[in-house]
């Protein structure tokens, strides 16, 4: 919308980059062009202003297949004014000189041809195909039909108006049939996922199958590798056995050896100490005889005196011992007397 503002009794004019602005002055052009900016009388003044930007536009309408089934068809159609001018004289594209806004609704009107005329080429090609056919391609040949239907439409050309593009957003039959197009896709679906989880077990019970095969065959790999171990371990054990038996006998026949040696030796040792023994006891029976013999030869020759005080020495020494001894003046007196008697002629005192 054009920017009017009001200054000492005229009005001045700004359009928007995107907007043609045609402006009359008593039938005349005054003004015409892209973006303008002018002061201008009011009641002197018809002004339109065109769009010349891209537009968009939605519509939905409603077709039926061959079969008689209603499809729900959602198109987005991109248009321009190309021609401004020749637009501005098929249409009121008139604005009011104090606000600026559009007296009619031109781009209403636009819509309202763009949506009949593309409704009409999607019902005849919908109403020639197959509700199948359609859900399948429909797309595709819906947005070439009516794109090339634009294309050639006559009146479109005269407004100056081009379609740039065409895209359908969207093609739905109605809910109930929809669903009921959706149960054999769904149950086809259903079944591929069945498929691929009955798939998947089966993988997984070969699976499971492989490794029980796997852990089996390694049971049995170990226990044979441990009764190898085991005759292994009895091998050892009875060299083990032997070895040590061998070594027993050994340490028993040198012990034994040992013993032989030591019962000869204590037995040599006994016989040269019996036989020392006898030599010593001859020896000393020998020396004790002669000590004996040497002590009668020498009793033999001593005087009668000698071997009564050899006599009397001996027997001292077999006599009692005295601790103490006391003398009376009775047997001092005795003593005495018996000292001063003369000895007998022959004899001793």
């Amino acid at each position: 919308m054009a920017d009017i503002t009001k200054r000492f009794g005229l009005l001045h004019l700004r359009a928007a980059p995107t907007a043609h602005i045609r402006h009359l002055r008593g039938g005349t052009v005054a003004h015409e062009g892209t973006g303008l900016a002018f002061w201008f009388r009011p009641l002197a003044a018809a002004i339109s202003e065109v769009p010349a930007d891209d537009r968009e536009l939605s519509l939905l309408c409603h077709a039926r297949t061959a079969e008689f089934q209603d499809l729900a068809i959602q198109v987005t159609l991109t248009y321009r004014i190309t021609d401004p001018e020749l637009a501005a004289t098929r249409l009121d594209f008139s604005i009011d000189p104090e606000t600026g806004a559009w007296r009619a609704e031109p781009l209403e009107q636009l819509g309202t041809l763009l949506t009949e005329t593309a409704q009409q080429h999607a019902l005849e090609l919908i109403a020639r195909t197959t509700l199948a056919v359609a859900l399948a391609e429909g797309v595709r040949t819906v947005r070439r039909a009516i794109a090339e239907g634009l294309a050639d439409d006559a009146r479109l050309a005269e407004l100056g108006l081009v379609v740039l593009a065409v895209r359908v957003t969207a093609l739905r039959p109605e809910p109930e049939l929809e669903r009921a197009l959706r149960t054999p896709a769904r149950e086809q679906v259903q079944q591929e996922a069945d498929r691929a989880t009955y798939e998947r077990r089966a993988v997984a019970v070969e699976r499971e199958r492989k490794i029980a095969e796997n852990e089996l065959a390694n049971r049995i790999e170990l226990a044979r590798r441990e009764q190898e171990l085991i005759g292994h371990q009895g091998v050892n054990a009875y060299r083990e056995a032997e070895q040590q038996a061998a070594a027993d006998q050994v340490r028993a026949e040198a012990e034994a050896q040992r013993r032989t040696r030591l019962a000869t030796a204590e037995a040599e040792a006994a016989v040269l100490l019996a036989d020392a023994q006898a030599a010593a006891e001859r020896a000393l029976s020998e020396a004790k005889a002669a000590g004996q013999a040497a002590w009668l030869a020498a009793h033999q020759q001593a005087s009668p005196e000698v071997l009564q005080a050899l006599a009397l020495g001996r027997l001292a020494e077999n006599l009692p011992k005295i601790d103490s001894l006391t003398l009376s003046p009775d047997l001092l007196t005795s003593l005495l007397a018996q000292l001063g008697r003369p000895a007998p002629a022959g004899g001793a005192r």
